[in-house]
Formats: structure tokens, sequence, C-alpha cells
């Protein structure tokens, strides 16, 4: 996937669900019923049980459409496996060997900022999108204090995000949000699937509020 084409992915989108498990066969029945609700951005934590084989069948399995990328990339060697797998993208808790592995590669970048300097560092070194990280330290008021200086820069708020929050950072500028626990649930650790698709559809309900569409 070409950087610009997962940038105008996110603007679209606004989602990117993130799993993260204690069980693998069950973090890829977390992916398949995400995608199958219509969720298109799909990230998959390293830290995940068997992340690398969980990331390779998640792309085996869906729907070209389905964008698969893999989180929680710290290091040089964490960009190469993931990409190895079948990532398209990358995302990294903050800037470092990942993120400078995975712009070399010529992979698609999410990075992992908090600060106005982590921020532009970030944009400056090649990032698609800069993840707000935790976007709960400072929630949607700092969002909108971020992007005043920093307008045509796409932030993407991860950490804490549940529904309600969600529509505030859009208010507030994100264009896309990042979410794990409050939409996984207990589903990537052998839980209910039928409260992930409901979760799955008040996600995607407020993302396709906040768009207009």
């Amino acid at each position: 996937m070409e950087t610009d084409d997962f940038t105008t992915r996110l603007r679209r989108d606004r989602l990117v669900a993130i799993v993260r498990g204690r069980d693998a066969e069950a973090s890829l029945r977390t992916v398949l019923t995400l995608a199958e609700e219509g969720i298109r951005l799909i990230e998959v934590s390293l830290n995940t049980a068997d992340a690398l084989t969980v990331i390779s069948r998640s792309v085996n399995a869906v729907d070209p459409s389905i964008a698969i990328g893999v989180g929680t990339v710290v290091s040089a060697d964490d960009a190469r496996r993931a990409q190895e797998a079948g990532a398209t993208w990358i995302v990294t808790p903050a800037l470092g060997g990942g993120f400078a592995e995975a712009v070399a590669r010529h992979v698609p970048v999410l990075a992992g900022a908090l600060t106005p300097s982590e921020a532009v560092a970030a944009s400056a070194g090649g990032a698609s999108a800069v993840k707000l990280f935790p976007a709960s330290l400072g929630g949607p008021a700092y969002l909108r204090a971020l992007s005043d200086p920093f307008p045509d820069l796409p932030f993407v708020p991860v950490g804490g995000v549940d529904a309600r929050a969600a529509a505030e950072y859009f208010e507030a500028g994100a264009v896309a949000v990042g979410v794990g626990s409050p939409l996984a649930g207990d589903a990537p650790h052998g839980g209910d699937l039928a409260a992930l698709r409901q979760r799955a559809r008040d996600f995607l309900s407020v993302c396709r509020t906040e768009a207009g569409t």
C-alpha cells in the first residue's frame, strides 16, 4: 500500500480496529468478525499471542479490500517481520527503530507521538499520519490545541477511545480514531463475538455520522 493511499483510507474509513489477544485463534476470529462487520483497517498488535501467524492467516482470509496492519512495532526487526508476515501498514507506539525501518521499506506508518516536537518529527520523518498516544492523557481538548498550530497533520487518537470519545475527537479534528479494548472487548481472549459485532456497528455508526454519511 502506498503512503498516500493509506492516509486517504484513514480519512475515509475513520476507524482503526486494534486486536490484542492472549489467544491466537480467538484473535483471528476477532479479525474476521470485524472484517465481516465492515471495518476495513484492522491492526494486530505484536503482543498478541502468535501475532505473526495471526497476521499472515488474516491477510490470507479476508477480502483484499481489508487492510491488515501490525501494531506495537518498536524495533527494526519488528518492522521487518511484520512486513514479511504480510502486514501492509505499521503502527508504532513511539519514534524509533521500528518507525525508521518501516519508512525505509516504504511501508505506510501510523507513528506514535504525544508532544508537538514528536508530532513534527514524525511527519518530517515520513509518517503517513500521527498516532496521538496515549490520547487519554489530554483528551479531545489536547488534540484541538495540538491541531491549531498543525492543521495539516493527520492525527489519529489512540488510547482510551470509546464511542462517545470518538465523536468528540472527530469534532476536535481527528482524521480517524484507533480503538482497542473498547471495541474488541474480551473477544481476542475467547469472549463474546455477538457482543463484538454490536460494538463494531456502534463505532461504525459514530464514524459515519461524524463523516456526514
